[in-house]
């Protein structure tokens, strides 16, 4: 089993030590089982390595970091709104033709953070309780660990891509302690009340995903923590199987800051 622990100081310099962790000799599937991505900044990346990127990506026909950025937390609409309420309002009406988009048809992550598939005719708005929760829990008892955000569920165990097991849900498990404390995106108040987040993802493929994921779950926690009035602390994303996918021989340029002289 080959894993690994790597931390960078913004999202670029962590997603390279990633990629570089998978990229050995003694790992020739260029994957890894529980591998654990710690971003001390992420609201800061390297734009140089993003459009580089982006120009390799859209070489293999791949959206821009932007799109998959934006699936997990539209900033440019959140910028336009006053805030939670509106912005979780606005998406939803917007929903259905987003989901329109090819690779949309299930929705958005963002979708299921303002629009979780309930009971309820609009679905349970986690976003904007979650950003309540940390501001009452600041001015008050400052539990540290009771912040929960589901990406997946229960119909999507019936997946044949994974073998989840859907532990907490939505609208439902919302006692401040106590079980259950599995989800998909937890965040964290520390003694400094800053807000830090952990994602905890399936799968995920270095290439046509994970920079884009990181870019989108660093603005979604700023935003979190800004709404809530609390300072944005570090993010930690957890792989339960990683692959570097796409054109390795055209990567590694990138990987070993050398794409410039490979141009």
């Amino acid at each position: 089993m080959h894993s690994f622990t790597v931390t960078g100081r913004d999202v670029a310099q962590a997603w390279v030590a990633a990629c570089n962790a998978l990229d050995r000799k003694d790992n020739p599937g260029r994957t890894g089982l529980h591998t654990v991505v710690r971003i001390a900044d992420p609201t800061s990346d390297d734009a140089a390595l993003r459009s580089e990127l982006d120009r390799l990506r859209t070489a293999h026909g791949l959206w821009p970091l932007e799109t998959v950025a934006s699936t997990l937390f539209p900033a440019a609409l959140a910028a336009r709104c006053a805030g939670p309420d509106e912005l979780a309002e606005r998406y939803r009406r917007m929903y259905q033709v987003i989901k329109r988009y090819p690779g949309n048809q299930r929705g958005t992550y963002f979708g299921r953070l303002v629009s979780y598939p309930a009971a309820s005719k609009t679905g349970v708005d986690q976003l904007g309780a979650v950003i309540t929760r940390l501001r009452s829990q600041a001015a008050g008892n400052k539990i540290a660990a009771a912040y929960e955000l589901d990406l997946a569920a229960p119909a999507d165990a019936q997946e044949d891509t994974g073998a989840d097991l859907l532990v907490h849900t939505a609208g439902k498990d919302n006692s401040y302690i106590g079980f259950p404390c599995l989800s998909h995106i937890c965040l964290q108040l520390d003694r400094d009340l800053r807000v830090h987040a952990m994602a905890m993802y399936r799968s995920h493929y270095m290439f046509e995903r994970a920079y884009g994921n990181y870019l989108g779950l660093g603005r979604l926690l700023a935003y979190i923590a800004q709404q809530a009035e609390l300072p944005c602390g570090t993010l930690t994303v957890v792989a339960g199987h990683a692959r570097l996918d796409g054109p390795i021989t055209q990567l590694r340029p990138l990987l070993t800051g050398t794409s410039r002289l490979a141009a």
